[in-house]
């Protein structure tokens, strides 16, 4: 197996007596898009910021590509980008003179220095823009330039702390579009947001985060399919029976006369949805068996649990 491109283990960060970072530890596969959710207050800016080189943990080891990047972080220069959830930018000056003053701090110079700036702002659609002030821009033009700047370089790693934030439906599709665009350069990406669902459309595993600590790390698919979601919440299921509405009424009726299923309603003419409380495995497969053969059932869907309620009933049992 491929070793890792980012490695981190054990990270601590105190401020005070408050623990923000509390013995977090996982790994970024290259080419990964990963997504990092949490309540406000679960570590994930003070996670961030540390990986960046923004701050400084109080335990823990980072290592990048193989490189110890808390004992050598000059060999890390221009490998991450950091994309800050607040972005400040000075009036007075225009987008390339903006996105031209980090290529100038990269080190770049004469025409290498001009084909960046314009390669950036091309990816970012600002091709256009570059002589409009930063300061007089929409919220969604003002993250693509925030978003030119950290892609100065090309860094391999890309971290962006609550992206979509503010963006109108437009402004995220955009955005959504640049991510899958990064994905295919092979960059790697760890991404905060509060937006679960596009974070599922986007991510290929999330981690998330309760109290500065990890509860999950683990693919999105697999994290809806969480046997702590079933035991309290149960799982939905919709059936398809041959008949009328009168046939759905039926199945009501003997869904809700058993001890395993509740909150059973027609909701369509021959469809039929239901809580199931009861047991999973070959207990679950009897039962279906069972409705199957007693009310001519042609179809039984799993309706598939929120990623968003996951998290929620995750940081609940956190609690």
């Amino acid at each position: 197996m491929a070793e890792a491109l980012l490695k981190v283990e054990g990270l601590a960060r105190s401020f005070g007596a408050v623990q923000a970072v509390r013995g977090v530890s996982f790994e970024l596969e290259r080419g990964q898009v990963v997504g990092l959710i949490g309540a406000n207050g679960a570590g994930k800016t003070t996670t961030m910021r540390i990986l960046v080189g923004m701050d400084l943990q109080d335990a823990g080891q980072i290592w990048y590509d193989g490189v110890d990047a808390t004992a050598e972080p000059w060999r890390l220069r221009g490998r991450i980008g950091w994309m800050p959830d607040a972005f400040n930018p000075p009036p007075h000056t225009t987008v390339w003179e903006y996105v031209d003053f980090y290529a100038r701090a990269f080190g770049l110079k004469g025409a290498a220095r001009w084909a960046e700036v314009q390669r950036v702002l091309a990816f970012c659609g600002l091709g256009e823009m570059e002589e409009r002030m930063v300061d007089r821009l929409s919220k969604g033009e003002t993250q693509r330039v925030n978003l030119a700047r950290m892609l100065v370089g090309d860094p391999e790693l890309v971290v962006m702390d609550e992206p979509a934030a503010g963006l109108d439906p437009r402004a995220r599709v955009e955005f959504k579009h640049c991510v899958r665009e990064l994905r295919q350069q092979g960059k790697t990406l760890l991404i905060s947001s509060h937006i679960i669902s596009e974070l599922a459309e986007m991510c290929d595993a999330v981690i998330l985060m309760d109290k500065g600590q990890i509860l999950r790390n683990t693919p999105c698919e697999v994290l809806q399919a969480e046997p702590v979601v079933e035991r309290r919440q149960g799982v939905w299921y919709e059936f398809a029976v041959v008949g009328d509405t009168g046939a759905g009424e039926v199945l009501v009726q003997g869904l809700l006369g058993s001890s395993v299923w509740q909150q059973a309603a027609v909701v369509s003419p021959g469809r039929v949805q239901a809580l199931y409380l009861g047991a999973g495995g070959e207990a679950l497969a009897l039962e279906l068996r069972a409705l199957a053969a007693q009310h001519c059932l042609t179809e039984v869907v799993r309706r598939r649990v929120s990623l968003e309620q996951t998290v929620i009933d995750l940081m609940n049992g956190h609690e």
